[in-house]
């Protein structure tokens, strides 16, 4: 630890941190020690990771939960490490010191210029809303998250300097209790979850922690701005600024995913909902306890007791309002306080309350004003003005739910609307040539009138979108639009795809009648994933904004989704990156002809190979001018126990979040700084790249060698969610078909990480060979390029992350010799000549450039490559059962592998 005396460096800190990381992991590996030998599994003592070691030889059964275990804990200690090395790093070096979070975006908006009416302006545009999905990477079951959570405030417990040597024991042996709860609590899914289990875990964040994370986040702010040394005047005339939100997909996905039905929806919308009014209730019980002035000491206006009086005759239970009478008629405020929340619990029951979220804001907005007149300025800025601003963010709904669907199914859908209202030729809609599409659709969108009566039945696909859209226009009818997100059309190829959504909402009676004529209440986006849609998307968008069935809706923003999972499964890292910037760039300057801002969705993976990297970087990489204010990223699977699952984590990522667009919006207001310094590079290496990586997956055999090299198989039979690994359904040998999640989640559990680098390396060569001054001048580009900068660090990160022994290892799982020969060396090439490169790039390899990436890369490696081997057998074994036809034995191992699988994603903090 450094000296008390002076402060310490940020080499020095992260040398403290690296400390502690040990000294917490020992910690918490003695007290599972402690928990197994309780348990009476005192031969798996020997094996614990990181207290010797690493065994070489077959260690017991029990080691895959072990390490399973063992990496669960160290990924608590790194996040417990990093919360504490930035709190010593604001003291030693300021809170200006830590990039990505308030103090230094308000100092970073100063020095470009910004007063602070000017940066206010800019916040009341930031719209920030993180979209909690439930693709199948999570695959720890709920009940070790609560394992989890229980294990992270104990670990915060140890902390404390001031306990005695009796409560540290306490704590330790509360502990030890917990680890054992832990590993007799079943790490797997050994039935596949539903949707609603799937929903009720993000019930729980959007509830539980999101509220609590988000008073913490306006505190952080409020502190920042008052350090800034701007007026709170200012900032507070802005209302609730920057504006943060939540999404969700959960109940609204049926992207391939059949068990997302019409019911399914409407009982999603119905426990959302419900999560909201259990929020509010709470939030409301605890204000009460807080409003504790006196009558006698404090003036109360006649507004305050006229609606203490309405508030008791309308809540329609004698019984408990006068109760609540006798309780606090002496304390006026926590009088109606806690009528308001008796009113919130009959919504929570099911009964009546506030019929919208707005009456209930009136309330709040009365008690403000009589607390202000009070003179009690602090009890209304530090206890009502909180839940206020949680009205604002959850509503009555807590997050909006789209709906997605595929421009396929919407085609099947059509088809047979029109097969069954005997238009000619309606059966083949799905193939006509799109000028006749968007002749036909232009006739029919001028028109209020459906083809056929509600009760009709046209077809399995019609059914499920109309009546999909019923449920909607029904929320729509009984509680506004609160709560309902867009209409999401992935796989967007053309301008009849979006138009086709209009079409079938008015069908589905999901339109309201204007002068100008039927429009759609609910905004349909387009969302464009592979290279081709997504050098069409200008166009298609452009074609979409001067359309008058979308001119007629007048809106000010059209939200546009990106796809970054298969325009990186279709043509490799880089080129997708760059066509995903190319697309956003283009796409903005379409909207700007237009009078439009863009609002772009980003559809974001839990790993680099989908889109993942610091948000804050990510940002900072986007196109100048890209970022208005209005900003959507999918947040999925494990990725939301990682960021979100305690209450300091959730503050620290979604301030990273917040701020970070605060500060891209505002510099996107600022005139352009030119041209992307590598442009002129970019076409000439992503071409490259593009057709390296397109030559390896469309190669002969390259599919058996993929199905074999991977436990791709083992995860098409997992439990991990409740949505189908292929579109389709079909297990057949189709990359295309395959999702992009248990594509790259294969590639990860091998550790080849193939398509977070493959292709690199190709391009990178093929540019140094052809003109070493080209490739010299490229690196200085590099050097200067926002977007190639992050771009090539995530690349070399995937590198790091892979390991070569290991794929070889892989490899021996497939039995064609000449096929394993064969990809092997053109694999091994690659991620060579990759590594290489990057490094003359960066001048100096990862591990002595980036120290705390290398450090976490280390750690887990050893007994990583236990697991690994033990995967590698079980898969072999496993294979063998099923090709000789033993399913039941086959099934009996199945739980084993996938454990194997659990603790591999544990170990490498990723699945897909």
């Amino acid at each position: 630890m450094s000296s008390p005396t002076s402060s310490p460096t940020r080499e020095q800190l992260r040398t403290e941190g690296f400390e502690l990381i040990d000294e917490k992991l020992s910690y918490l590996t003695d007290c599972l020690a402690e928990a197994l030998k309780s348990l009476g599994e005192t031969e798996l003592i020997p094996y614990l990771p990181w207290s010797g070691s690493v065994p070489d030889d077959n260690p017991p059964e029990g080691t895959q939960q072990l390490y399973s275990i063992g990496f669960q804990l160290l990924n608590m200690v790194e996040e417990r490490v990093a919360s504490a090395i930035r709190r010593e790093r604001e003291k030693a070096l300021g809170s200006t010191s830590i990039r990505g979070l308030w103090p230094r975006a308000l100092k970073d908006l100063s020095a470009l210029g910004f007063s602070p009416k000017e940066i206010v302006d800019v916040l009341g545009d930031v719209d920030v809303q993180p979209v909690l999905t439930a693709h199948p990477t999570e695959a720890k079951r709920g009940s070790v998250r609560e394992r989890h959570r229980a294990l992270y405030e104990l670990l915060a417990r140890t902390e404390n300097q001031k306990y005695t040597d009796r409560e540290k024991h306490r704590t330790r042996e509360r502990i030890i209790t917990a680890m054992e709860t832990l590993w007799r609590t079943g790490e797997i899914h050994v039935v596949r979850p539903d949707i609603f289990r799937e929903l009720r875990d993000a019930i729980h964040y959007l509830r539980d922690l999101f509220p609590l994370a988000l008073d913490r986040l306006d505190l952080h702010f409020t502190e920042a701005w008052r350090e800034a040394g701007f007026p709170l005047t200012e900032l507070r005339s802005g209302g609730y600024i920057p504006r943060l939100s939540f999404g969700t997909w959960i109940g609204g996905d049926r992207d391939g995913h059949p068990l997302v039905t019409p019911e399914v929806t409407a009982k999603a919308l119905d426990q959302l909902r419900r999560g909201a009014f259990q929020l509010l209730h709470r939030e409301l019980e605890h204000l009460g306890t807080q409003l504790t002035l006196s009558c006698h000491l404090n003036p109360v206006s006649e507004d305050l007791e006229i609606r203490i009086d309405e508030l008791a005759f309308t809540l329609g239970d004698e019984e408990t309002a006068t109760e609540i009478h006798d309780r606090f008629h002496e304390e006026p405020w926590r009088h109606l306080v806690s009528l308001m929340a008796a009113r919130m619990k009959k919504q929570v029951e099911g009964g009546h309350g506030y019929q919208s979220k707005e009456m209930l804001a009136d309330d709040l907005d009365l008690l403000s004003e009589s607390i202000r007149a009070t003179g009690c300025t602090l009890i209304e800025e530090q206890y009502i003005r909180p839940i206020r601003q949680k009205l604002d963010v959850f509503g009555f709904h807590l997050a909006t739910l789209d709906v997605r669907q595929n421009s396929e199914f919407h085609d099947k859908a059509i088809s047979q609307l029109l097969e069954a209202a005997k238009i000619p030729d309606g059966e083949n809609y799905g193939s006509w040539p799109e000028e006749k599409r968007v002749a036909f659709l232009n006739e029919e969108l001028q028109s209020a009138r459906p083809f056929l009566h509600d009760t009709a039945s046209a077809g399995t696909e019609a059914d499920l979108v109309l009546d999909c859209y019923r449920v909607l226009a029904d929320h729509l009818s009984q509680h506004g639009h609160g709560g309902l997100g867009s209409l999401i059309v992935s796989m967007t190829r053309q301008l009849s795809d979006l138009l086709g959504v209009f079409l079938l909402a008015r069908e589905a009676g999901l339109t309201e009648i204007t002068n100008d004529g039927p429009v759609c209440p609910l905004e349909v986006v387009p969302l464009f994933e592979t290279i081709d849609d997504l050098e069409n998307a200008p166009g298609i968008l452009g074609d979409f904004l001067a359309h008058p069935v979308v001119k007629r809706q007048k809106a000010e923003c059209q939200q546009v989704m990106l796809g970054y999972s298969d325009s990186n499964k279709d043509c490799g890292i880089l080129s997708a990156a760059w066509a995903l910037h190319e697309a956003e760039e283009n796409l903005t300057e379409v909207g700007k002809q237009h009078g439009i801002k863009l609002r772009f969705f980003h559809g974001r993976g839990g790993t680099i190979s989908r889109g993942a990297g610091p948000t804050h970087w990510f940002m900072a990489a986007l196109p100048h001018g890209s970022l208005a204010g209005g900003f959507r990223m999918t947040e999925q699977g494990e990725t939301i126990g990682q960021k979100y699952a305690n209450p300091a984590n959730a503050t620290f990522n979604l301030e990273l979040l917040v701020a970070g667009a605060a500060i891209t919006t505002a510099t996107h207001r600022l005139p352009s700084p030119g041209r992307e310094p590598a442009k002129d590079f970019l076409p000439e290496l992503t071409k490259v790249s593009q057709k390296a990586y397109q030559t390896l997956i469309r190669a002969e055999g390259f599919i058996d060698f993929y199905r074999q090299v991977t436990p791709i198989d083992a995860l098409e039979n997992s439990r991990i969610g409740s949505r189908p690994a292929r579109r389709t359904g079909n297990k057949g040998h189709s990359i295309s078909d395959l999702r992009a999640i248990p594509w790259v989640f294969s590639w990860t559990q091998a550790r080849f990480y193939l398509p977070g680098w493959f292709g690199v390396g190709s391009g990178l060569h093929h540019l140094k060979t052809e003109s070493p001054e080209r490739f010299a001048a490229f690196k200085e580009a590099v050097r200067q390029s926002t977007f190639l900068g992050y771009t090539l660090t995530n690349v070399e990160t995937n590198l790091a992350s892979a390991n070569l022994d290991l794929m070889k290892a892989y490899a021996e799982l497939v039995t064609d010799a000449e096929l394993r020969e064969r990809f092997m060396e053109i694999i091994i090439a690659e991620f060579e000549r990759t590594r290489d490169l990057l490094a003359e790039i960066f001048d100096g390899h990862m591990a002595e450039r980036r120290p705390r990436m290398a450090k976490t890369l280390e750690i887990r490696e050893a007994p990583l490559r236990v697991l690994h081997r033990q995967q590698v057998h079980l898969l072999k074994e496993w294979r063998a059962l099923v090709a000789a036809g033993k399913d039941s034995e086959a099934e009996a191992l199945f739980p084993r592998l996938l454990l194997s699988i659990n603790a591999i994603s544990s170990g490498l903090r990723t699945t897909g």
